[in-house]
C-alpha cells in the first residue's frame, strides 16, 4: 500500500474555484455559450459636491436618451435604462465583446439639503450629468467681521 500525502488546502482551492465559477455565472461574467453579455450592469458614476450643488456623472455610451429614466422617490434618486445591442454586425464576426448590454439601475440616497424640485439632468457625449442643487438655507454663508 502506497502512502499518499494529504493536502487539505488542495480541496479548499478546488472548492473556491468551483464557487468562483458559480458566482461568475450568476453575475453573467462567464457564459460560455453566449458571445454577447446581456443582463444587469451598472454604469460607472462620479459624485462630487460644489458650493451650490451635488453633481452625479454617469458613463452611458451608446445609450439612447429615450432609454434613460431619472426619477426621485422618497429621497432616493433612481437611474434606470437600457443599452441595446445593435444587430448590424453578425455575432460570428466579433473577435471579442467586453461591453455589457441590457438593463441597468442605480439608486442613490439624497441628503435633506437637496432641493428636489430643481434637479436637472442632461446627456452629452455619452455622459449623463445630474445636477442636484442645494436648498438656500443649507448653503454656507459668509459673515463679515467688523473690527472696532
Amino acid at each position: 500500500m502506497a502512502l499518499v500525502k494529504y493536502n487539505p488546502l488542495q480541496e479548499l482551492r478546488s472548492m473556491q474555484d468551483q464557487m468562483n465559477r458559480l458566482l461568475n455565472l450568476s453575475w453573467n461574467h462567464e457564459i460560455p455559450s453566449e458571445d454577447i453579455k446581456e443582463g444587469l450592469w451598472q454604469p460607472a458614476v462620479d459624485i462630487y459636491e460644489t458650493a451650490d450643488s451635488i453633481i452625479i456623472k454617469a458613463e452611458l455610451p451608446d445609450v439612447d436618451q429615450k432609454d434613460i429614466e431619472v426619477r426621485i422617490e422618497d429621497s432616493t434618486l433612481i437611474l434606470k435604462g437600457e443599452r441595446k445591442h445593435q444587430d448590424e454586425v453578425k455575432k460570428e464576426n466579433y473577435y471579442r465583446i467586453e461591453r455589457y448590454f441590457g438593463t441597468f439601475q442605480r439608486s442613490f440616497s439624497l441628503p435633506t439639503t437637496v432641493n428636489q424640485e430643481k434637479v436637472e439632468a442632461n446627456c452629452e457625449r455619452g455622459v449623463l450629468t445630474i445636477t442636484l442643487p442645494k436648498k438656500e438655507e443649507t448653503k454656507p454663508k459668509q459673515i463679515n467681521i467688523q473690527v472696532k
